[in-house]
């Protein structure tokens, strides 16, 4: 029985799923990605240790299907976007792994946005710089690292480490490719854009999502259990991934992912511009994938749960009722979920609004929630102006709450969809991996009936709504004052 392998490394969890010819998962393993915090606004991670995670998940997760090595026809990886992965010219880690959390280069995109650079970039490459951009985390180092990046033999993105790490081969695919130095028009390199930033390094080769890049290596088949030999297919963006794991990659349609990211994409044939969104290639050539994202979904979540909960395997069963009581009643408690950055800009900063001595611990998960909503309906209604869609479909941990898919549906003001697929983004890598090993035609012929939910608005948010949004128009002025403060 041909078997697919998934990787899907996030900003927090490494995981590894092993699914068959049907798509049906077999077994998931899955590790923590440890962060490194070493000074306000860096957040990185070591490489060798991250391919170890991967490596072991790997093995672990084929051991748990119960099925051999030689039944494995193919392994793709997906991994957070943006940030930088480098390597110096003998293939080794050049310093740590910079996720997408990371804001150091803050100050060069707001330098950018006020010497015409970042509007210069909007209509090259679609999107305007942010400080987690390839772009901007590399014009940060010429100017702070200068001497790491003329070390710099190869710039790549997590997912293209770990697909070297497997195979020894330099690359990246379409998604990747786009984050930063990819003309919008012809949805590859133009050497203005490089010049644009002030950069001039050496940037992967590009491959479709579905093309076999390379195969196992011995060294990678003796740390993961893989055969030598074992093709490993390009893969994708983390973002894209997800949407085309729950039938969301598609015009028509609007992906939300309430993970670390809040997420929300599209599909078009025609390039639009917008600063409120990327956009950036599709899966397909002649297609683009137009994403609002901000750093502002569920890990405002996990962080209120690590720091006012204590954790165990019944957390959010324990957590449920009080969730649904908090939303069965008034409240006057808000919440801006900008711990790690916010679309409005990055000196935005969380908080916690309306507040009473009356408010218990379920008011504020309810807060901390119906923020993270509202922050993707900010998304959500950008792209809605401009590619109207028929139906939204939801992914993210989550969203496996009913209670909270309710929410969404409710903050968005729109019918919400939450399909049946477990591990959307390894699935959507695993799609592109069968589809490069022949097992189906494309990565769009999904062979599973998705199912699903769909949950409609039972009540109208929209006036809490607009409360949250003139909570941050007030703010606004005081960030930067606020921001002084932790320095």
């Amino acid at each position: 029985m041909p078997l697919i392998i998934g990787i899907d490394c996030g900003l927090t969890v490494t995981k590894a799923v092993v699914f068959d010819e049907r798509g049906r998962v077999l077994a998931t393993a899955r590790r923590p990605s440890q962060q490194l915090k070493p000074q306000a606004r860096h957040v990185e991670r070591d490489m060798d240790q991250l391919w170890q995670a991967c490596a072991g998940v790997i093995s672990e997760s084929l051991a748990a299907s119960g099925h051999p090595a030689s039944e494995v026809a193919a392994v793709a990886a997906t991994a957070h976007g943006d940030g930088v992965y480098l390597l110096d010219r003998a293939g080794r880690p050049n310093g740590p792994g910079i996720l997408s959390l990371d804001s150091r280069a803050v100050e060069v995109v707001e330098g950018w946005e006020a010497d015409g650079t970042s509007e210069a970039a909007l209509h090259l490459t679609g999107q305007k710089p942010h400080a987690s951009a390839p772009s901007a985390l590399l014009a940060w180092m010429a100017r702070h690292q200068p001497e790491r990046l003329a070390a710099t033999g190869h710039v790549l993105t997590c997912k293209d480490w770990l697909t070297f790490c497997l195979t020894g081969r330099i690359g990246t695919d379409r998604t990747e490719a786009s984050t930063s130095f990819t003309d919008v028009k012809t949805q590859g390199y133009n050497p203005d854009i490089q010049r644009l930033f002030g950069l001039d390094l050496d940037l992967p080769e590009i491959a479709p999502c579905e093309a076999v890049v390379g195969d196992v290596t011995p060294q990678a088949a003796r740390m993961t259990g893989l055969l030598p030999g074992t093709p490993v297919v390009a893969g994708l963006h983390d973002v894209t991934a997800s949407a085309l794991g729950i039938g969301g990659h598609a015009q028509g349609v609007i992906a939300v992912v309430a993970g670390t990211y809040s997420i929300n994409e599209t599909v078009t044939s025609t390039p639009r511009t917008d600063a409120r969104w990327f956009c950036r290639n599709a899966i397909r050539p002649g297609e683009w994938h137009p994403m609002a994202i901000s750093p502002a979904s569920a890990a405002n979540y996990d962080w209120f749960l690590d720091h006012f909960t204590l954790r165990g395997p019944d957390i959010h069963a324990t957590l449920a009722p009080e969730i649904a009581a908090a939303l069965a009643r008034p409240s006057s408690a808000f919440f801006h979920p900008y711990l790690f950055g916010s679309p409005h800009g990055g000196r935005a900063s969380a908080g916690f609004f309306g507040l009473h001595g009356w408010h218990d611990r379920g008011d504020m998960l309810r807060a901390v929630l119906e923020g993270i909503a509202f922050n993707h309906r900010l998304h959500v209604e950008a792209l809605q102006e401009a590619f109207p869609s028929r139906e939204i479909r939801l992914t993210g941990g989550i969203s496996r709450n009913p209670r909270i898919a309710q929410l969404f549906a409710d903050a968005l003001g729109l019918p919400v969809t939450v399909t049946e697929t477990e591990e959307a983004a390894a699935w959507g890598a695993a799609l592109c991996a069968g589809a490069g090993a022949g097992l189906w035609p494309t990565p769009f012929d999904d062979p599973r009936d998705l199912g699903g939910k769909t949950y409609r608005p039972e009540q109208d948010l929209t006036r809490r709504y607009r409360l949250h949004a003139d909570l941050v128009q007030a703010l606004a002025p005081l960030w930067p004052r606020l921001e002084a403060e932790d320095v």
